[in-house]
């Protein structure tokens, strides 16, 4: 049975902002605040308990930063609160798991986590909540640790519930000779029963002393292992790059393409930028600025010379409509240019992972 204490304090902290400041000027991180010190130590310590590291920290923040609340301030607080609770019903809450259950026990856990991925497989990231939560309180350095040993689909299904950062934290710090396999598979992963899920839990388990319920999970992708790489320092990716080219140079591809897309050429300084549109046919640069948005086609225009920015925007006032499809083969075409004059030092990316001497 839920407990009354943290399923109200959810409602609290889940209602928009714009929701309850409307009377004494509290945030709603002070407003959640302000309630949660109305309960018991014990009751106050079960709901933290049940939040994610960056919401403890903005609601401690905000217990630290209240202060001269009076007797007002309080009913205010209660009365939005109740207000906000007669509009809403029990109908519908922790819905999917009460569907699971009944599910379950209808036919068993194994059929019914299949006929769930089937029919409500965009709910399946969400369902997990509780592993997200526990890796959340986890450090890179820990969670590298509790993996070393793994097979590398168990490490790619866990940096895939990972935040990017902290994923290619964690990537950095496995065997260098594995971590090429351990991109490639969440790049290429898929639908994850309800069994891997289970041995998952059990090694977060092991690690946490926290019990945990099963589930199927669809997760990965290349957008989230470029997601992962861009958080590795450039030595790494490159070799990682490299040794994916010879494994799959389709999906190695895909995964360079995610990491540098066209909008982010507004990045790059003047000079680089400059570099890159020298390179590229008039034909293609009118293309991808007339698809451009307008700030990165304002900035495309500012590293040329008066005279070229004006005959291409000529062009581009002359031009008919053009297909989105060739808006974006010429986008890719100046993508895949700007990639191959970083990888021989003709310009530099900047970013956070370039080191410089």
């Amino acid at each position: 049975m839920a407990d009354p204490a943290s399923d109200s304090m959810a409602q609290v902290n889940n209602l928009p902002v714009a929701e309850i400041t409307t009377g004494p000027t509290w945030s709603g991180s002070e407003i959640a605040a302000i309630l949660l010190m109305t309960f018991g130590e014990d009751e106050a310590a079960d709901i933290l308990s049940r939040l994610r590291p960056g919401e403890v920290q903005s609601l401690g923040a905000a217990m630290l930063a209240i202060s001269k609340v009076g007797e007002d301030d309080v009913n205010f607080v209660f009365d939005r609160f109740v207000q906000q609770a007669r509009s809403r019903t029990a109908i519908g809450y922790r819905a999917h798991q009460q569907i699971t259950s009944i599910m379950g026990k209808a036919f068993g856990p194994g059929r019914a986590a299949n006929m769930l991925t089937r029919i409500a497989p965009h709910q399946s990231r969400s369902d997990l909540s509780h592993l997200h939560r526990q890796l959340d309180w986890m450090s890179a350095d820990e969670i590298a640790s509790m993996i070393a040993d793994e097979h590398p689909q168990m490490m790619a299904v866990i940096l895939s519930f990972l935040e990017p950062e902290t994923a290619g934290d964690v990537l950095q710090q496995l065997a260098d000779d594995i971590q090429d396999d351990v991109v490639f598979r969440v790049a290429d992963m898929g639908s994850i029963g309800a069994q891997a899920i289970g041995d998952i839990e059990a090694l977060i388990a092991r690690q946490s002393q926290k019990p945990a319920t099963t589930t199927s999970q669809k997760s990965g992708g290349t957008s989230e292992a470029a997601a992962i790489m861009n958080n590795v320092e450039k030595q790494t990716e490159q070799r990682i790059i490299k040794a994916l080219l010879k494994r799959d140079k389709a999906l190695a591809r895909k995964i360079e393409e995610e990491m540098f897309v066209f909008g982010d050429l507004i990045d790059l300084d003047d000079k680089n930028l400059g570099m890159v549109l020298r390179s590229i046919e008039n034909a293609v640069l009118i293309l991808a600025i007339k698809g451009a948005d307008p700030d990165l086609a304002a900035k495309m225009f500012g590293c040329m010379s008066k005279r070229a920015a004006q005959s291409i925007e000529d062009e581009i006032a002359d031009m008919g409509p053009v297909s989105k499809d060739e808006v974006s083969t010429a986008q890719k075409q100046i993508v895949a240019q700007t990639r191959m004059l970083a990888e021989d030092g003709t310009i530099i990316l900047g970013g956070q992972n370039d080191e410089f001497v």
